[in-house]
Parts: structure tokens; sequence; C-alpha cells
């Protein structure tokens, strides 16, 4: 999956629809386009050991986002307020992102 082509970006807000966080919404940290995995905040955490890297800095455990797959996620539309799909509309000579429900631009 070379740089596949996503219509979600950075900054997105978006629900999860698959795992153990199902339900749960939060903002696009990362997409990784190579694997096809995004980063949501908040989403997916998971316990990490840190080594201590500087004289301020704490080491020991600590919770981190870990990566879901981009199929697990969807867009939030602001109008509807629920996951859906986004297509594609050209609006003022520029193509946006709309949504698939009420056509509102995401």
């Amino acid at each position: 999956m070379a740089n596949a082509k996503y219509k979600l970006r950075r900054e997105d807000l978006v629900q999860v629809i698959a795992g153990k966080d199902r339900g749960k919404q939060g903002k696009i940290l990362k997409i990784d386009r190579e694997k096809g995995r995004v980063i949501v905040s908040g989403i997916n955490m998971v316990k990490k050991a840190m080594k201590k890297r500087s004289q301020t800095d704490r080491g020991g455990i600590v919770e981190v986002e870990a990566p879901l797959h981009i199929s697990n996620v969807m867009i939030v539309c602001k109008k509807c307020n629920k996951p859906v799909r986004a297509g594609y509309k050209i609006v003022d000579g520029q193509t946006k992102r709309v949504c698939r429900k009420c056509g509102e631009v995401l």
C-alpha cells in the first residue's frame, strides 16, 4: 500500500467503529500512509515502558496512543454529528470533501 490515498487528514474528528474503543471520538494526530494506520488522540491507549532521557525527564510506565487501522475509523460530520462516508464535490473550482448524507463540506 505504497502511499495510498485516504479521505482522512490530520486534525479531522473521527469516531472508532470497531475494536475496544468503539464509539469513542477523537482528532487524528498522525496518518501512516505506508501501513494504512492512524493515531487518534485519547484512543487505543497502551502502557509503554519509557527510558529516562535526561535529568528532568521522568522514566517509567507511561500511557501512549497506539495506531489503529484506518478502516476502523470514520469521519464525523459537523452537521449530522454522526460518522459518515466522505465524498468529493467541486465547489468554487476547488475539490472539497463532502458528507455523503447531508452534503455538508467536511
